[in-house]
């Protein structure tokens, strides 16, 4: 993929008549209006998506991007680079926490190294590497801008093909140590933040590890005078190819409809990034939990999305997306084997206003 050829896709608005028959269901169930909350808005999104009221999110899956991150060679971690290869490989087979709680809301996990620094051989692990590792950015650009542009490809490209499978929604997951710093570094300079802000402690930064990594994402936002510039440069200059290959799972959920949920930091930075390369993609993103990195807000609040999930969650991995689903299972319950008021021959709730 081209620079050109990514600014001219094109992303059709949700199915507003889908919509409307959504609501119009959901406001004619037995129960109080508005009852489910933000589940309501979702189920209602995700007709508009899909194109259907007949809503199925059966066959699901979380796509995890494992790649390394040069940055680490600052000491802004508190493990070594080698533990992305370890965990990608326990992800790969089932091992890591997102297996585990996916496994409760019947979903499926795979992961794919897009830039893992070792060769790692491991069946399940899906072999899409651009490059091993993104350089130290403090020293030279993360990655090229046809590395950039390759893994964002990659990302499309996964989920055409889980369409092409029946998939029917999609989580979002990563591996990646030190992804932290380069999610940061890349959701300041496009929110025009500064790491005293909103940078976090990652994994369990102590606070002199905390203040490095401060100075690190400073350091580099003047070094290559990234307030301002558009997302592409940004990405390639302090990004990750996890995260550019998570803005492609963004991209290709608007162009294939099919909901992408969120995660946490990381890919809430990457669903940013995937907004500003091709607008009215944050359409067909649906917010699993509000991280307790302190950027995430400004990103949500930056993209509209409304998270349901406020539990200080930092598990990573697609952890919040696998707990996302099985809460959209229990509305659908709702929204499919109700009565309706009719049918219990009571009087309906009249709406007064329409916040929806």
């Amino acid at each position: 993929m081209t620079k050109e050829e990514l600014c001219k896709l094109h992303i059709e608005p949700l199915y507003e008549t889908e919509q409307q028959k959504t609501r119009t269901r959901l406001d004619a169930i037995a129960k109080p209006l508005d009852g489910l909350g933000q589940f309501e808005k979702l189920l209602v999104q995700i007709a508009g998506i899909t194109g259907t009221d007949e809503i199925r999110i059966d066959k699901r899956a979380i796509l995890a991007m494992c790649a390394d991150n040069g940055i680490v060679a600052e000491g802004v971690t508190q493990t070594s680079g080698d533990v992305t290869a370890i965990v990608a490989v326990n992800m790969a087979t089932g091992r890591s926490s997102v297996n585990r709680m996916a496994v409760v809301g019947g979903t499926e996990v795979f992961a794919t190294d897009i830039g893992i620094s070792t060769e790692v051989d491991c069946e399940g692990l899906r072999k899409r590497k651009v490059r091993k590792g993104t350089a130290d950015f403090l020293k030279e650009t993360a990655m090229r801008e046809a590395e950039a542009l390759q893994a964002i490809e990659e990302g499309i490209l996964w989920v055409r093909e889980c369409k092409e499978q029946g998939y029917q929604i999609l989580g979002t997951g990563e591996m990646g140590i030190g992804n932290t710093t380069t999610s940061t570094a890349v959701g300041c300079a496009l929110l025009g933040l500064t790491p005293e802000e909103v940078t976090g402690r990652g994994a369990g930064l102590d606070d002199a590890g905390l203040a490095r990594k401060k100075t690190v994402i400073a350091r580099a936002i003047k070094k290559y005078d990234l307030y301002g510039k558009d997302a592409l440069t940004v990405l390639r200059t302090v990004g990750g190819l996890d995260i550019a290959g998570i803005a492609g799972i963004f991209i290709g959920g608007a162009l294939y409809r099919v909901p992408i949920v969120l995660d946490g930091m990381i890919t809430a930075v990457a669903a940013l990034v995937a907004d500003r390369l091709v607008p009215g993609t944050r359409a067909f993103m649906l917010a699993s939990h509000l991280s307790k990195e302190p950027i995430t807000r400004r990103i949500m609040e930056e993209l509209d999305l409304h998270p349901v999930i406020q539990a200080d969650l930092a598990l990573g991995e697609g952890t919040g997306a696998a707990m996302l689903f099985p809460l959209l299972d229990m509305a659908l319950t709702v929204y499919r084997e109700n009565d309706s008021f009719d049918e219990m021959q009571i009087d309906a709730y009249e709406r007064f206003e329409d916040n929806r």
